[in-house]
């Protein structure tokens, strides 16, 4: 038995061990903006220390326990909130007061999926778009981006906030850089690429749509070490890996999906597949069609918790946002098709941030949340009155208050047109084999997702093929815009075009590589459309019997504009109402939709991307590699 002097041996023997050990490391370094930020709103929530500005007495929506509190305070300390609780009660001052007595206020609107890209406009002027329409912050698909200015991807987007812009930016770095291994532009992302984006700013979360999904369900596809290497860099870096699983609809397919690890869809077209996906833990990201078609299959059924479903823009440009909305109008299509109103602002703002983990600073009226308040006069019909970002009222009803800030956008961000040289008639012909009047040609249509192509013949005339309108046949072409070696790939699409003789539309709005594209019925007027864009470092140009007729410039990486919204969308609406004087194959008017038509993701097949050196006709089925001529 051990004695009581032996005991004491032993602790003299472990004292001075402990002796020996080097201290314990103390904290030195400075705390971080963000602890400091949090220690100040503790004295203001205790009225140690004043408020910049109180919200008086509207009806608050509670996202954690979903319902409406009447007679509601708001204490602000800079940008955050650092106190909610009945009106009077807090004892503290604060500077400045709003009287928000009459008015219902819900957290400040996010997106969860949305390529501000497709705006037209540059962050700041988004900004002053869609922050009086609730907007306060964005989950940005930066794919588009990605594939026009590759390592710049985090930094660009994180520019005009730093510049003073109250709109918050969340960057979901781009997978699809490149998007096929068919494909090349000014990025490529891999597993130290998506590392470094995640450890470069907290701002970035996620890793954006994973688009190529025969690279994620097949080992052997090209791009699939590239792929899974970005999913496994998430993960290592605790960040969110979105899906994009357009066309995955049977049961085994989104199994297969939500397997993956690919935790979102924003491609539900179908209530069926949205229920699917939902019931197997795919957080769903619902654009306005998938939201009417959805909310009432939810209700029939009973469904009660709506908390793995948001609601999303994508893609909208800067004059259909004017027209329908932004956010609102999502919140609103969800309300009207039956959704709980609780429910529907939570699918605007709580639930989205609660997916990519930003729930401590977005999405909720709460302490040390950003102090982005959307203050309405009726939430029924998403009437907004007044809006506060970042503690600071910044719309009263579509009016943005604040000026837009000024960001000196560098020249890797706009001078990204590297196409070479200057486009000619010649580069656009399609030559039939020598001694043939007639050709047989690879024909496919906007948004064609057959597993083979359509065939026709042509007529030759003087050793050229060329387009046939009366059979809805038209030429189209895809020049490279990286390499500057001015490669050109073209071939027969059919169901779009112009008929007025001479016209051309031309893009670098390609989604998602983003090279020039062209769609013609005359050599010379192809020519001159791709040369105008490129000249105008971006953006749009229509032609019409030889002459261009409308432009929208778009000089920040070929996808957007550094200009004002009201600016932006009269170029926008001039190209519509002059495309509106032409004659076109099938539907009247501009075929906008063209910028989506070349996407190379699931569950498009073949497609016409830009020569590459194994292909230099560029068509391709971006499933297997699998290549055709485009005549014959």
């Amino acid at each position: 038995m051990a004695t009581p002097a032996s005991f004491f041996r032993v602790a003299i023997l472990l004292a001075t061990f402990l002796l020996t050990l080097p201290a314990p490391a103390v904290f030195a370094a400075e705390f971080s903006e963000e602890v400091l930020t949090r220690q100040g709103l503790i004295k203001t929530a205790l009225a140690q220390e004043p408020a910049d500005l109180l919200i008086e007495g509207p009806t608050v929506l509670n996202v954690f326990t979903q319902e409406w509190l009447p007679n509601q305070d708001i204490v602000i300390r800079d940008k955050r909130i650092a106190w909610v609780g009945d009106s009077g009660t807090w004892p503290g001052t604060a500077e400045t007061r709003i009287d928000a007595r009459k008015e219902w206020a819900v957290p400040g609107f996010g997106e969860s999926h949305k390529h501000i890209e497709s705006s037209y406009l540059t962050p700041e002027y988004e900004a002053a778009l869609v922050i009086p329409r609730g907007n306060t912050w964005t989950m940005e698909g930066s794919h588009e981006l990605s594939n026009a200015i590759g390592p710049m991807n985090a930094v660009f987007w994180l520019m005009a906030e730093k510049a003073g812009s109250p709109l918050k930016i969340f960057p979901s770095i781009g997978s699809a850089t490149p998007p096929t291994a068919y494909e090349q532009g000014a990025g490529y992302y891999g597993y130290q690429e998506m590392e470094d984006f995640l450890r470069s700013d907290l701002r970035v979360t996620a890793l954006g749509e994973v688009m190529d999904w025969p690279a994620v369900s097949n080992p052997d596809a090209p791009a699939s070490k590239r792929i899974w290497g970005m999913i496994q860099a998430t993960w290592d870096n605790r960040g969110v890996v979105e899906g994009h699983g357009s066309g995955l609809r049977t049961v085994d397919e989104i199994n297969a999906f939500s397997a993956s690890g690919l935790a979102s869809d924003h491609e539900v077209k179908l209530a069926e597949e949205g229920l699917r996906k939902v019931r197997r833990g795919i957080f769903l990201e619902l654009r306005p069609d998938a939201t009417r078609a959805l909310i009432p299959l939810l209700n029939e059924l009973g469904i009660s918790d709506w908390s793995n479903l948001s609601v999303t823009t994508d893609d909208r440009d800067v004059a259909a946002t004017i027209e329908l909305g932004a956010m609102d109008h999502n919140i609103r299509n969800a309300i009207e098709a039956g959704a709980p109103i609780e429910a529907a602002y939570m699918m605007g703002s709580y639930n989205t941030a609660r997916h990519f983990h930003v729930e401590h600073l977005v999405g909720s009226i709460a302490p040390g949340r950003y102090a982005d308040v959307v203050l309405l006069n009726d939430p029924k019909t998403v009437s907004i009155t007044r809006v506060i970002a970042n503690g600071k009222l910044v719309s009263k009803g579509n009016k943005y208050l604040p000026e837009v800030v000024s960001v000196d956008y560098p020249d890797w961000a706009r001078n990204t047109m590297n196409v070479g040289r200057q486009m000619i008639a010649e580069d656009f012909v399609i030559a039939a084999p020598p001694g043939r009047d007639q050709v047989n040609v690879a024909l496919i249509r906007p948004f064609y997702f057959e597993p083979d192509f359509m065939k026709d013949v042509l007529s030759v005339t003087d050793g050229r093929v060329e387009g046939d309108a009366t059979r809805a046949i038209s030429k189209v072409a895809v020049v490279d815009r990286y390499s500057g070696k001015g490669a050109v790939s073209k071939m027969f699409w059919r169901d779009v075009g112009p008929i007025t003789p001479g016209s051309a539309l031309a893009s670098s709005q390609m989604h998602d590589i983003h090279n020039i594209w062209t769609v013609g019925n005359d050599d010379t007027a192809m020519a001159l459309a791709v040369n105008t864009v490129a000249n105008q470092h971006g953006g749009w140009a229509l032609v019409s019997q030889g002459k261009v007729v409308a432009t929208v410039e778009l000089d920040i990486a070929g996808l957007m504009t550094a200009r004002p919204v009201d600016e932006v969308a009269a170029e926008v609406e001039s190209m519509l109402d002059a495309a509106d004087e032409m004659e076109w194959i099938g539907a009247p008017g501009l075929p906008e939709r063209m910028r989506f038509a070349f996407l190379t993701a699931s569950p498009w097949r073949w497609q016409l991307v830009a020569p590459y050196e194994s292909n230099p006709v560029g068509f391709v089925n971006v499933t297997n590699g699998e290549t055709h001529p485009v005549v014959w």
